[in-house]
């Protein structure tokens, strides 16, 4: 019968390094920032190919966009990330006001960014609350 490995233990290859444990907000937030890096790049290309804005304003603005989103990824831990998260969200709505289907496709990514970050949130506080209640196994 074998056994699950102790998450606790060194990822193989790397000796004596302990991966940190991520917190369930920081997960999601990432899972949905990545998804949504692909469709923004795709939006930025729907306004630069309906001449909605000039080239260099459309694929700019894409790109700083895509640059914000990027950085907010690894930033996630922090509560500053969740902050960024919220601004990429309500950029990328406020995009619709060139192409108006951008305005649905944004509300969809919202509500699942809502979504995460409230449930994240409450999962972080039952997990956090679960371990203050464990006893020490040191000190057995």
């Amino acid at each position: 019968m074998t056994t699950a490995p102790d998450p606790s233990a060194a990822p193989a290859g790397r000796p004596g390094r302990v991966r940190r444990r991520r917190s369930t907000t920081e997960s999601l937030g990432s899972i949905v920032i990545s998804f949504e890096v692909v469709i923004v790049f795709l939006a930025a290309l729907v306004v630069f190919g309906l001449g909605r804005l000039p080239a260099a304003l459309a694929l700019g603005g894409g790109g700083a966009l895509l640059l914000l989103m990027i950085v907010t990824v690894p930033l996630l831990r922090y509560p500053v990330g969740v902050w960024l998260g919220w601004i990429a969200q309500a950029v990328f709505f406020a995009a619709g006001f060139l192409v108006s289907e951008i305005f649905f496709v944004a509300a969809i990514f919202i509500g699942i960014w809502t979504y995460c970050m409230v449930m994240g949130g409450r999962l972080d506080r039952a997990r956090r609350a679960a371990e203050a209640a464990e006893p020490d196994p040191s000190s057995l």
